[in-house]
């Protein structure tokens, strides 16, 4: 028996947040023997109900990407006497001498450091990113192991960083299962596309919104875009595009919309559009996917390692690669159909059991448990 620490400072946000939450519920059902210390904001510390008594939880007020989490944070997890620590994003304090692991989800900011992918001043955001190579290199030197959530991610990290393959372990994550199957009566302006996430320069919407265009004027009717994401600094430069593109009455924009809202919306939608320029994982595509909905995406490593041959791919760095594709979501009824059931079957090869079960396998491959 082992006491294992897991940062869930990240527990309500999106993305990183939906993988915390899913680790640890799931972690409860498969491993009793263990002691889990969960260390989480005050919000978290007052309201979360722990899954098992074999769970503790240990106030952590201390927000991510901060000089006291540096500072303060390696103190707090030495007083809670952990064997094995797990920082499920690489926001690691660097004077933290313990044992621990990293979940890296991704690498982009190795390829997207750009002002414009900051509300910082130029100056900071570059002190920013200084911060953020010394963070991880430290990570990718001082983690025992490092779960990546992709093979594209792994092979990553691989061409960046000197370390040893077999240090890196992939583990997909999953989709959830409770999202109830979407309704028989659709709700929404129809027809329409959809796109799930935020509005970060890399997600490439403003090609999105042009090529959303083209298909707009090419029907000569009316069709709409649901855009479901955090209302940020970034999804307001999206909607001044939208304003100057003159799209205002055909996108929608949604926010912190329920899972059931999310599943319909998935149930009923032409198709998903994710025209991200990088990604490591690609969870909109296999919750699309679970939802018989198809997906066009960018011809980028990770959503085809997701989705392999049941999505339709196009050139994200094209407007018109967007446009054909959007076209073909519609007009290839059989290849249309075909691609769905793949997309069926391959959603029930990714579980977030599953990857509870195999991190389960990495800390006591760590703490030599076995």
């Amino acid at each position: 028996m082992a006491r294992i620490g897991i940062d869930c400072r990240l527990w309500n946000e999106t993305g990183v947040g939906r993988y915390i939450r899913n680790l640890v519920f799931s972690l409860a059902k498969i491993d009793a023997k263990n002691t889990y210390i969960l260390f989480v904001q005050k919000r978290e510390f007052d309201t979360l109900k722990l899954p098992g008594e074999n769970f503790e939880k240990q106030l952590t007020n201390i927000h991510w990407h901060s000089f006291k989490e540096q500072i303060e944070f390696p103190k707090i997890i030495k007083n809670a006497h952990v064997d094995l620590m797990h920082f499920p994003y690489f926001s690691v304090p660097v004077f933290y001498t313990g044992k621990f692991i990293v979940t890296i989800h991704d690498l982009i900011l190795n390829h997207f450091p750009t002002g414009k992918a900051s509300t910082l001043p130029l100056f900071a955001y570059w002190l920013k990113q200084a911060a953020y190579r010394y963070v991880i290199d430290f990570v990718i030197k001082k983690s025992q192991k490092i779960i990546a959530v992709s093979h594209a991610t792994a092979e990553e990290i691989e061409s960046h960083y000197a370390i040893p393959k077999e240090k890196i372990v992939v583990t997909y994550e999953g989709f959830d299962k409770n999202i109830a199957p979407k309704s028989t009566k659709n709700i929404f302006k129809s027809p329409y596309f959809l796109y799930v996430g935020n509005a970060y320069p890399h997600k490439n919407l403003e090609t999105l919104l042009e090529a959303f265009k083209q298909y707009k004027e090419a029907k000569k009717e009316n069709v709409y875009v649901y855009l479901v994401g955090k209302n940020d600094f970034f999804w307001g430069k999206i909607k001044q595009k939208v304003t100057e593109l003159n799209l205002d009455k055909n996108c929608i924009f949604l926010e912190s919309v329920s899972d059931k809202t999310l599943a319909d919306l998935y149930g009923h939608a032409q198709a998903l559009i994710l025209p991200s320029l990088m990604e490591g994982f690609g969870l909109p595509a296999l919750e699309a996917m679970a939802q018989n909905c198809l997906v066009l995406a960018s011809d980028i490593p990770a959503f085809k390692e997701v989705c392999k041959d049941a999505a339709v791919y196009f050139n994200p760095h094209s407007a018109e690669s967007m446009f054909q594709a959007m076209q073909e979501g519609i007009r290839e009824k059989e290849i249309i159909s075909e691609k769905k059931k793949k997309g069926l079957q391959y959603a029930k090869g990714f579980s977030w059991e599953k990857m509870a079960k195999e991190t389960e396998n990495i800390y006591e491959s760590c703490i030599s448990l076995r």
